[in-house]
This record gives C-alpha cells, sequence and structure tokens, in this order.
C-alpha cells in the first residue's frame, strides 16, 4: 500500500475540521474526567463524563502488578481523558484497555456485535428488501 504525503499546507487546512470533529467527540462519547488510586483494595477509580464510574483492580493490570501504592497515587488523566498517566512508571493506558481488562474481551466484543448489528441505515433496509425477494435468509441445513 503506498503512503500519501500531505503537505504542510494540506495538513494545516485540515485542523479546523479535525477540533470540530474532536468536539464532538468530547460532547457526545464518555471518556475519563476524575481518576484516583484507592489504597484499600488497590483499585483505580475512574469517572466517566456521562457519569459511569470503572472501578479495576490493580491486580488485573499486568503492567502496573509491581508498582507501590505511592507510584499507584501518582495517576494522572491523557490527553482528552482518553486514557490515564504515570509520569514516574513512563506508563500509559488507555480507558477502553482498561474497560477490556475489567469486563473480558468476550463480553465487549459481544456488545459491540449488536450495536452493529442493531444499526439502521436506508442502505441496510433496501438489502433486507432485495434479500427478502430472494426468499429470505438460506435455512441452516444439519450436518
Amino acid at each position: 500500500m503506498a503512503s500519501r504525503s500531505l503537505t504542510d499546507a494540506q495538513i494545516l487546512a485540515g485542523i479546523p475540521a479535525a477540533r470540530q470533529r474532536a468536539a464532538r467527540a468530547r460532547r457526545s462519547e464518555p471518556h475519563a474526567a476524575a481518576a484516583r488510586y484507592e489504597r484499600p483494595g488497590r483499585r483505580l477509580h475512574i469517572r466517566l463524563t456521562n457519569d459511569a464510574t470503572l472501578v479495576i483492580p490493580v491486580a488485573l493490570i499486568p503492567s502496573l502488578d509491581t508498582a507501590t501504592d505511592q507510584e499507584l497515587a501518582e495517576v494522572s488523566l491523557g490527553a482528552a481523558g482518553l486514557g490515564l498517566h504515570w509520569e514516574r512508571l513512563d506508563l500509559d493506558l488507555g480507558i477502553p484497555a482498561l474497560a477490556r481488562l475489567a469486563l473480558g474481551p468476550r463480553v465487549l466484543l459481544s456488545a459491540s456485535g449488536a450495536a452493529g448489528g442493531s444499526a439502521r441505515s436506508t442502505a441496510k433496509a433496501r438489502a433486507a428488501r432485495r434479500n427478502g425477494r430472494k426468499g429470505g435468509r438460506p435455512r441452516k441445513v444439519p450436518r
């Protein structure tokens, strides 16, 4: 796949649109609003902008396994609330990755598949009608 080079002028021209997309995402998609470490229980508390809270035991996060309580307490929000940062540990962890650790990959994949399957669009409706005129979905044949 050939890489496409952009000129400085093209990059600068795209910045306003990128800023608008980022502002829309901040308003419509949850991201971290606050994070703190709780010493009893060794857990991270992450409050999202939609008022949901993730509480994740540090034991589930391999890269934090050997960190001290003092190091863990120095957690800060990463850029745009998309992750957590520990300066002294030189470590960044994304919120989606932490949610995947807390919920397990199967739960997230199942939820994202269900969300995609329930999406409605004119193209999807048109395809369903065409498929229906052909007799619908083929029946499963026992093996």
